[in-house]
């Protein structure tokens, strides 16, 4: 492991926790209602409680900020790494084909991005959960999974009715999901698969820690479901 490939670590951290610091909901709430997104409904800084306190448009905006900035921190990271030769060719991930570990520097990033979402330096640390960034992360670092665990939590959510349990059950089964994914499929070494599911675990762990109001509320029977339109 080369100095180069630690000084291109932290600033990997660094430049993901600040990207995820924007947070698209406060933003777009207050430029477009002059409201701090924090202060009504459930409080909590995403795009369930944006779309339920001032509707579809807005949660749109939200939705694709939310995603963009998980896509760019990654982006930047691996960029950085490339361009900069920080050693990534020392870091073999898999062993056939043979692939750098831009995969391992696009979780780092992902991480440290949903802990900029859920702790924004510039909003007084007080966020949202980060369950949107944490699917745009998986959108550029493994499409696969994506594929497989967005479905999952869609059709939990609309089973249950409630977007909360959607989200509680696929952080539970990322990790799982990432390790069968890397190891069995794409070829991934069982250090490199490992490596990087102890980085899904503590995202998962986090994403969960982070409803721990809705399971509250959905103990107590007053969490907020779905509400499908009849025809």
């Amino acid at each position: 492991m080369t100095d180069n490939f630690i000084y291109g670590i932290i600033a990997t951290i660094i430049i993901s926790y600040l990207l995820g610091s924007i947070n698209s909901s406060i933003v777009v709430c207050r430029v477009f209602k002059g409201t701090d997104i924090r202060t009504v409904g459930s409080k909590n800084a995403g795009l369930t409680n944006t779309i339920r306190c001032f509707g579809k448009g807005l949660g749109l905006l939200t939705l694709i900020g939310d995603l963009a900035k998980g896509v760019v921190a990654v982006l930047i990271s691996k960029a950085l790494f490339a361009y900069f030769d920080m050693g990534l060719d020392g870091l073999k991930i898999v062993e056939n084909p043979p692939e750098n570990g831009t995969v391992f520097v696009g979780y780092i990033a992902g991480f440290f991005a949903i802990i900029g979402h859920i702790l924004p330096v510039y909003y007084g640390f007080k966020g949202g959960k980060g369950v949107l960034t944490a699917s745009s992360i998986l959108l550029v670092v493994d499409i696969r999974t994506f594929a497989i665990i967005i479905p999952f939590f869609l059709i939990v959510s609309f089973a249950t009715r409630y977007v909360s349990i959607g989200s509680i059950t696929a952080a539970v089964f990322y990790p799982i999901l990432t390790f069968a994914v890397q190891y069995y499929w794409r070829d991934f070494t069982f250090t490199a698969a490992m490596l990087d599911t102890i980085l899904v675990v503590f995202t998962s762990a986090l994403l969960i820690y982070m409803h721990r109001g809705n399971i509250k509320r959905l103990k107590q029977g007053t969490e907020n479901k779905i509400k499908l339109k009849k025809a």
